[in-house]
């Protein structure tokens, strides 16, 4: 089958080279330009497009792929893969390919409709999830389903760690989706709107911990916005990230936020009457430790109380 591919991240790498182990003919790759990353902000390439060019596929790059249309349809596509490209397919593009454009989502839809499914299922604490294979429309991931597959979440597994599973599932299920439609096996299934839920694409105030709440909700949120936001507090006026983090058996002191230690673990106070065992941290500007680091090199006093004294 001749196709096109778009996508960008590392969770579309094994995507794409599914589809050419199975022997598709990818005609052209595109992705997201390069970008300035790291301290001295030099230019990066996507990671779909160092995996195209291993894979000696064209790679194009263009700054909206909306103005590509006509060149697009001159490429003759039978059908077209979408894995996190990150912009949205307009209609003029999604009419193109006759089997039309699939969409590889790392949730089970009709939940977790947006950018960060991942991250959003593990910080609300479910513990399940999945992969979806969608047929694109005009909506925010709406299109009818083709395939899906569930997968459980870890009790401490992170939003790393689970799109590092999911990545290779969802590979499977495009192959399988497409030799379906090829075959005329597969029929579309319109997704139950009504159950629709959404994961936005995240900010850094959304890290941002309220310890009023109890300590399960806190370190669901850690696990899932691995690497970013991070879930982060305020510690002496400077931003302090907890990144490893699990409710703990201890008694709570009375008001939440409340640092305080019991031998070398280090423990918060949360919301009715949890407590979180902090494991690995990281103040601003420092490298990340863990908790007994933490404590050697700083002394918790009683006016040590997570979210007060905000710059």
């Amino acid at each position: 089958m001749k196709l096109v591919f778009l996508g960008t991240p590392e969770f579309a790498v094994p995507s794409l080279e599914a589809l050419v182990q199975a022997g598709h003919e990818v005609c052209a790759v595109y992705t997201q330009p390069d970008r300035p990353a790291g301290r001295k902000q030099e230019l990066k390439p996507p990671p779909v497009k160092e995996a195209a060019l291993r894979l000696g596929l064209e790679v194009r790059q263009p700054q909206r792929i909306r103005h590509c249309a006509d060149e697009l349809a001159a490429l003759r596509p039978d059908a077209m893969a979408v894995v996190g490209y990150g912009q949205i397919i307009p209609q003029a593009i999604i009419d193109i390919p006759p089997l039309g454009i699939l969409n590889v989502h790392a949730s089970l839809l009709p939940k977790y409709r947006g950018a960060a499914p991942i991250q959003w299922a593990i910080a609300n604490g479910e513990t399940e999830t999945g992969v979806t294979i969608m047929r694109i429309d005009a909506g925010l991931d709406t299109g009818d389903i083709l395939l899906q597959e569930a997968v459980a979440i870890g009790p401490e597994e992170t939003a790393p760690e689970l799109a590092a599973r999911l990545a290779p599932l969802g590979a499977r299920l495009l192959v399988k989706a497409l030799e379906g439609l090829a075959a005329g096996t597969i029929t579309p299934v319109p997704q139950d709107h009504s159950r629709a839920t959404l994961a936005p694409i995240l900010k850094r105030e959304d890290g941002l911990v309220d310890f009023r709440w109890p300590a399960a909700k806190i370190a669901n949120r850690a696990r899932g916005f691995q690497p970013w936001p991070g879930a982060w507090t305020w510690w002496r006026g400077q931003r302090l990230y907890l990144w490893r983090c699990r409710p703990a058996e201890a008694e709570s002191p009375a008001v939440p936020g409340k640092m305080f230690s019991h031998g070398r673990r280090l423990l918060i106070a949360c919301g009715e009457g949890t407590v979180l065992e902090v494991l690995e941290l990281q103040p601003e500007g420092k490298k990340r430790m863990d908790a007994a680091a933490f404590l050697n090199g700083h002394r918790i006093t009683e006016r040590d109380i997570l979210g007060e004294n905000q710059p």
